[in-house]
């Protein structure tokens, strides 16, 4: 352990400089995080352009610098979102997101252990990136219906799913390298569990600070990034064959969702082809239909809009429309107005600010249109655009697509399939999440020509920082480097700090560069150093290990981190604020119980 490094080479330098950089510039959020992300790829490229890497040629310099763009890990978040967001526009969630929710009904605490606990069980055998993928739709379902904000839920989920991931070899494919580097390298084989108790204690301490405290740490972004929640004045159209038949409204109060209510009297007895006036929000209209197994808009106008979707091969949307005060349909009603005929659009509900003492008295269809009503509106994207552009309406953001109910079973069975064979083993999960993305496009589950709302631009460019950077830490020479100082002040720490020193060291190169750099500079130096200091080498690979998991503090640490940033609309200060507490608190625990377990 004699050897002290000396001055780094300028490319390791260079290296260890833009990554700082980089890291600051992220922490201090003044610059979009898309913008800070592709400059420092602009850097790396001109750097090795001008100053190519040792034996490399400027060309090499410029692959290396993009090499991002075309890398497994954002080909595979690329295929996971679309297979995510087929399992939304399918409703095959919904099931799941029902279930999840009556926990959350009973309890948000409860709801939130049950989510947690959940979370770190299912990626003990499956990879972290497809369980989060799996989870993350059901979540922000959960917070639209009144759960906690996602912006509170989806970081202690993802640390839970990677807590739950680092408790097996085959929980993630980093924990697979380092496993694998370490047998080259002459340890024993690790079977699937031998370091699970080590992990379980870790993960029950650790469960108090996700469970209850990192809630409290995070942003509300739900309320400014949701859209407003209005009550919309509709009617709800019986069938002829309704099991609802003979019954009254006042019979269904139980079944009803939050934010739903019959208007008038609720002992009005329900007959053959009954209107009912109601009011509720978009999402609870939506619910209600579902139980009650009734419509919101007749029959012939829904048959008209599928078949148009059929034949544009578009999908059907819902859309909130502002009444203008040039639009022909101020002072009419929606039946005088001609818009289903016409336009073959259907207005499914209306919401007026100021309906004044004679709410409930008129029903949906005896409301007279005002400048600044909103209608809820279903119908195909290219006819909602006609409609707005002749009748002076205001498309207002946020537009909805019918789930479509008919896929759902087939866009689970692709996921189920994607994930089930990446599991096992029978190829890696970039190509099982390529081969999903495609049959989600060739059963329709998803449509080609949305498949940009899937992706986040913002994410993307990010990951691709993140492999450059990584790739640049670890052929400068930075990661050796850095290595190597760590090594000569081990001598004269006892076996505990060593341990946590090597954890800590892995968890560094983790949070800025990437878990399959740290894992390969990591696993050597873990070897070394066991072997310099007369110590057992299986607890300091596992510290390498353990630290490749710590991924927590950076939102470029892995890509679950990524694939969260979008939906909570996270900064990168969230991340740090939550992360940093949650490593310290993980790292101290594991060091421990590996001094525990082996020396």
């Amino acid at each position: 352990m004699g050897y002290m490094p000396g001055i780094p080479p300028y490319h390791a330098l260079g290296a260890m400089v833009l990554t700082l950089a980089m890291f600051i510039a992220f922490a201090r959020g003044r610059i979009a995080t898309e913008i800070v992300s592709l400059v420092t790829i602009v850097l790396i490229a001109l750097g090795l352009f001008f100053f190519p890497l040792e034996g490399q040629g400027q060309t090499q310099g410029l692959a290396l610098a993009f090499s991002g763009f075309g890398h497994p890990a954002l080909i595979t978040i690329c295929a996971l979102m679309v297979m995510g967001r087929g399992l939304v526009v399918t409703g095959a969630l919904e099931p799941a997101t029902r279930l999840l929710a009556q926990v959350w009904k009973l309890n948000k605490h409860l709801g939130m252990l049950v989510s947690l606990l959940l979370a770190m069980v299912l990626s003990m055998m499956v990879n972290d990136t497809p369980v989060l993928v799996l989870l993350l739709p059901v979540f922000v379902g959960l917070a639209e219906r009144g759960a906690m904000a996602a912006s509170k839920t989806l970081i202690p989920l993802n640390a839970a799913v990677l807590i739950g991931g680092m408790a097996t070899t085959i929980g993630t494919s980093t924990n697979l390298l380092v496993v694998s580097i370490a047998a080259d390298l002459g340890m024993e084989p690790m079977r699937v569990f031998d370091y699970t108790p080590i992990v379980a204690v870790a993960a029950l301490v650790a469960l108090p600070y996700l469970w209850l405290v990192m809630p409290r740490l995070l942003p509300d972004n739900g309320q400014a990034f949701t859209r407003a929640m209005r009550t919309f004045s509709a009617t709800l159209r019986i069938d002829d064959d309704s099991e609802l038949i003979g019954q009254t409204p006042r019979d269904l109060l139980e079944r009803l969702p939050e934010g739903f209510a019959f208007e008038g009297s609720l002992d009005r007895q329900i007959t053959a082809n009954s209107r009912l006036p109601v009011s509720g929000t978009h999402k609870a209209l939506e619910d209600a239909v579902r139980i009650l197994k009734a419509r919101v808009a007749p029959a012939w106008v829904v048959e008209r809009i599928n078949a148009a979707a059929r034949t544009q091969a578009s999908d059907v949307v819902v859309v909130e429309m502002a009444v203008t005060a040039e639009s022909r349909l101020v002072g009419l009603t929606i039946p005088s107005s001609g818009v289903a005929g016409q336009f073959g659009v259907a207005v499914l509900g209306i919401h007026q600010l100021n309906r004044g003492p004679d709410r409930g008295r008129h029903e949906y269809s005896e409301l007279q249109l005002k400048p600044g009503d909103v209608l809820l509106v279903m119908g195909p994207m290219a006819e909602i655009e006609e409609f707005a552009e002749s009748d002076r309406l205001l498309v207002l953001e946020g537009v909805v697509e019918v789930p479509r109910r008919s896929k759902a079973l087939m866009s689970a069975a692709i996921m189920f399939g994607s994930v089930a064979t990446a599991s096992i083993g029978l190829w890696p999960i970039a190509i099982a999440a390529l081969v999903g993305a495609i049959l989600m496009f060739a059963t329709g589950c998803v449509k080609f020509d949305r498949v940009g709302r899937a992706l986040s631009a913002n994410v993307i460019v990010l990951v691709a920082a993140s492999i450059a950077i990584g790739r640049l830490i670890l052929e400068s020479g930075a990661a050796a480097w850095l290595g190597g100082v760590l090594s000569t002040g081990l001598q004269f720490l006892p076996p505990a700090m060593i341990v946590a020193a090597v954890m800590l060291f892995v968890t560094l190169l983790t949070n800025f560069a990437s878990n399959a750099a740290a894992a390969t500079v990591g696993t050597p130096i873990a070897f070394s150093i066991a072997e310099k200091l007369g110590l057992p080498v299986e607890p300091l690979v596992l510290a390498v290990l353990f630290g490749c998991n710590l991924c927590y503090a950076t939102p470029i640490a892995y890509q679950t981190n990524m694939l969260i940033m979008e939906e909570g609309r996270y900064r990168f200060s969230d991340y740090l604020r939550t992360g940093v507490p949650l490593v310290v608190l993980m790292a101290t625990t594991l060091s421990l119980m590996l001094v525990f377990f082996y020396m």
